[in-house]
């Protein structure tokens, strides 16, 4: 999967499936996740925002289920 760079303090890089609704986060600390049936809109959410870091844990963490790849 091909992700974007994001400019955040946590976040490096982040990616989307959306025939899967898979959502590819790459930490700049922990490694890269996959999140799981993640809807387009809230993919969306996370590029347009202005905290990345913020977003992904107000909107994602702890909300999809995910694996470390």
């Amino acid at each position: 999967m091909t992700r974007n760079s994001v400019q955040s303090s946590n976040l490096s890089s982040v990616g989307y499936d959306s025939e899967n609704q898979i959502l590819e986060i790459e930490f700049k600390k922990s490694g890269i996740y996959q999140y799981y049936k993640v809807p387009l809109n809230v993919y969306n959410g996370l590029m347009t925002a202005s905290s990345h870091g913020e977003y992904f844990n107000a909107y994602i963490k702890g909300v999809y289920t995910f694996k470390k790849i």
